[in-house]
């Protein structure tokens, strides 16, 4: 369509990211924009809703059925899910028939340059995204009709990690396309200079750089209106470790979000397979692996999601199941929905009446979110109050250099969990790090994973939340005053049930120990570990002081 799409792409991974950091500067001062205009002249209905874009059927490495996954992600109770499986390809559809099985195929349906796996011959995942996998989810939607399920990709990320990807549009076409061209496990070269809505197609799967331009290309066409929506989350970052080893490092995000601003903007601070006995899948080499069930990353104060956060960076914080197999069967996994969540704030942009898959990867942006493990809490309110206004996670309020701010924090935990349990907040930390603005690439603090200004402010426990501050619902309300505010700054919580000072979960800081040693020295492991140690995490809220 445009003769421009290449030349954006190859002005991004070329000339450097200086440009796309500019772009990222500019992005963050529209969503600024945004913020302060919509609240105040924009009336609409808002819900919490809960989803998990993390999952995995027999299309590649699960091990039960396209439907199954569907069915179960429904039982436990979620509004929203993504089929979010591996690039590359795979030699079974669905339901775990082959590909070249005659008796379920007469017609052998694989496009694509011939390969073979396991005595099958594979099928390219851009053609079963498109031709296979969207139809299923098509017709689960109908089935599930006051459910949302969206399309998307767990992408094989040049030079790194896995990554959670969705596409909201009217079919697979896009979805297929970004998996063709950048999948590091795609190496189908069929399709290479296929004219499609979304530029000639162009094999960039190799390195960082590639990853860069994919970032770059969804943006694109998020900004193009080829697609209504599009998200890149990146999925368990610290499995691998540093980029040395195939894993990340704070300049890998940086880049990422500059590239594409509005449809990369977090990760998974929480991996799945909470029930695997290195909790979450994590070894040793994986940063000392997960701390109460979440990777180092997240549950660092002053950590690699700090530093981000100091640049004022919207860099959102989620968790999902990853689910392949359950636990009950051998598996290392919850299913969906059943002991993580994700809760995001959906608005009703449209007026319709209804919450859409593009109002839900909107809330995701918008990062109005927090997760949850083993239902600790059912529901959170944070937000902070200046004398002219009030906002709430992943929004920014701005305000007068000396100016008060009151943060107001309310939870609430349902009388029972999944597993039976009546889940209790012991604790909830209130998190605060200073924003000194976004950091130049190439200079030496571009590489820096700390925030050294972070720091915890206020706990909140059963000594300073009274009797009078639960309500007749069960909600109780904290209330935090910051007098003078000089400098700009985030704030963010985490909460757990699990005690400061309680060996081998927690210091005496309330800081969660590496889940190793619950396990070595507790005899705590798998599922019972999993309930045993719950946390939540919100996600941030900005204040901007201006003169």
């Amino acid at each position: 369509m445009k003769t421009t799409k290449r030349a954006v792409l190859k002005k991004v991974t070329l000339l450097g990211l200086g440009l796309s950091l500019a772009f990222a500067g500019n992005a963050l001062a529209d969503r600024k924009e945004k913020e302060k205009d919509t609240p105040k002249n924009v009336k609409m209905a808002t819900a919490w809703l809960t989803g998990d874009f993390h999952q995995h059927t027999l299309y590649t490495d699960g091990s039960t059925t396209f439907d199954f996954v569907m069915e179960k992600n429904n039982a436990y109770g979620l509004d929203w899910w993504t089929n979010s499986e591996h690039g590359g390809s795979r030699n079974r559809d669905g339901n775990g028939n082959y590909w070249d099985d005659p008796l379920i195929y007469p017609v052998n349906p694989i496009l694509g340059d011939p390969a073979y796996s396991g005595g099958h011959q594979v099928m390219w995942r851009w053609q079963s995204l498109r031709d296979f996998a969207f139809p299923d989810i098509l017709r689960n939607r109908a089935l599930y009709s006051d459910k949302q399920i969206i399309s998307g990709l767990e992408w094989n990320v040049p030079g790194h990690e896995h990554c959670s990807t969705g596409i909201v549009a009217d079919d697979a076409s896009a979805v297929s396309a970004f998996e063709y061209q950048f999948d590091a496990s795609d190496r189908d070269t069929s399709r290479e200079g296929e004219s499609t809505p979304y530029g000639n197609l162009e094999k960039q799967n190799v390195a960082h750089a590639d990853a860069v331009a994919g970032c770059a290309w969804m943006q694109e066409q998020y900004e193009d209106g080829t697609i209504d929506e599009g998200y890149i989350v990146f999925a368990h970052p610290e499995r691998r470790g540093t980029a040395a080893t195939g894993g990340y490092d704070v300049n890998d995000f940086r880049d990422l979000n500059n590239a594409g601003p509005d449809v990369c903007f977090g990760f998974e601070g929480a991996p799945g397979h909470q029930v695997n006995s290195s909790r979450g899948g994590f070894g040793s080499s994986a940063f000392g692996g997960t701390y109460g069930g979440a990777g180092y990353y997240t549950a660092k104060v002053g950590g690699l999601w700090d530093a981000m956060l100091g640049e004022g960076r919207h860099w959102f914080n989620f968790a999902n199941s990853d689910y392949h197999k359950h636990y009950t069967v051998g598996g290392d996994d919850f299913y969906p929905g059943e002991y993580q969540k994700t809760y995001i704030n959906a608005r009703d942009t449209d007026g319709d009446g209804e919450f859409s898959r593009a109002e839900v990867v909107q809330a995701l942006r918008s990062g109005n979110a927090f997760h949850v493990m083993g239902d600790l809490i059912d529901a959170l309110q944070f937000d902070a109050q200046s004398s002219r206004r009030k906002v709430a996670m992943g929004e920014t309020l701005q305000v007068k250099n000396g100016e008060d701010v009151k943060i107001k924090i309310k939870f609430k935990s349902p009388t029972v969990n999944q597993n039976g349990d009546t889940p209790a907040v012991d604790h909830i930390d209130l998190i605060a790090g200073d924003i000194t603005g976004m950091i130049e690439p190439g200079t030496p603090a571009y590489t820096d994973p700390t925030n050294p200004t972070t720091r915890v402010i206020a706990t909140f426990n059963a000594s300073n939340w009274k009797e009078c501050d639960i309500d007749e619902d069960g909600y109780t309300t904290m209330v935090f005053k910051l007098k003078n505010v000089e400098k700009s700054m985030y704030f963010r919580l985490r909460g757990s049930n699990v005690p400061p000072c309680s060996e081998y979960e927690t210091d005496c800081d309330g800081n969660p120990l590496a889940d190793s040693l619950a396990t070595e020295f507790l005899g705590l492991d798998g599922a019972e570990e999993a309930y045993a140690d719950l946390w939540f995490y919100s996600n941030p809220i900005f204040v901007e002081v201006g003169k």
